[in-house]
């Protein structure tokens, strides 16, 4: 009986470590391809049936990408990028989730409705309204268009609110017994209870503006002004595309990412894990 149920155990064990591993192999080989397709020639890359590995290691692909590409105004603008939406992200998001979790007032709930509705409706509804007041204040192709969108988030919003719920009103209470005026309840008592919630919101915020495609292609023109991620989408041309080229530009814009990870990883996995137990 108990040879039948180790045997049971060691066979599930084996079928969960195969899916893993297939799952792992799936998620690697588009990197592993575009690794790959970065060293082949142009003629290579669109051969059927397709090549693997090579026949010739060219690097000439790394010195055309980034000669097509200002690169340097590139990984400066992606990293500016990042930098400003999640300072804005975590600050607005804070004190408008204490706000809504903590504070009483007239008209909060509707409030918080219109929240709820940014978050249900596809950010391309207002794709045009943000690009008309852009322009109506004269500030496309700058900085500030990259960072506009992302200055109040609703997610940011609704996530820290969950966060502050979850501390007791009794804090908060024992604070203003102890003298504390409302802002110092929120910067001294509750802001730091909600640090684990915030590096989360940090690394999606993190992670949605380095993927951002769409927005800083209409709002900036001007290929100096761009994000990686928009000014690789200039390689690609209207009736062929050289891949190799595309792909070495692919593997330099993942650099800040990766690095990025490599230095958090900690708090990468931390902010995940913590929001799935949420």
């Amino acid at each position: 009986m108990n040879q039948s149920l180790n045997a049971n155990r060691n066979t599930g064990k084996i079928l969960m470590y195969a899916a893993l591993v297939l799952g792992a192999v799936l998620m690697i080989f588009p990197f592993v391809w575009m690794l790959l397709t970065s060293f082949k020639s142009a003629g290579e890359s669109v051969q059927i049936p397709p090549t693997i590995l090579p026949r010739q290691w060219l690097t000439d692909n790394y010195r055309r990408a980034l000669t097509s590409l200002p690169f340097l105004h590139l990984y400066v603008n992606t990293t500016l990028l990042i930098l400003f939406r999640v300072i804005c992200a975590v600050a607005f998001s804070s004190a408008a989730g204490f706000a809504f979790a903590k504070l009483h007032f007239k008209g909060k709930n509707l409030l918080f409705s219109l929240v709820l509705v940014q978050m249900m409706l596809p950010s391309q509804i207002f794709i045009i309204p943000q690009y008309q007041m852009l322009a109506k204040m004269g500030l496309t192709n700058s900085m500030f268009a990259l960072v506009f969108p992302g200055l109040v988030s609703a997610f940011g919003t609704f996530f820290l609110r969950q966060a502050y719920m979850g501390i007791p009103d009794e804090l908060g209470e024992a604070a203003y017994l102890d003298g504390c005026t409302q802002w110092q309840t929120f910067t001294k008592v509750m802001l730091p209870l909600t640090k684990a919630s915030m590096a989360a919101l940090t690394i999606f915020t993190a992670v949605f503006a380095y993927a951002d495609l769409m927005w800083p292609l209409i709002a900036n023109t001007d290929l100096n002004k761009m994000t990686l991620s928009a000014g690789l989408s200039t390689l690609r041309g209207q009736f062929t595309t050289n891949y190799p080229v595309l792909m070495a530009g692919s593997l330099l814009a993942m650099i800040p990412m990766v690095v990025l990870y490599i230095l958090f990883q900690k708090q990468f996995i931390e902010g995940i894990a913590m929001t799935g137990g949420k």
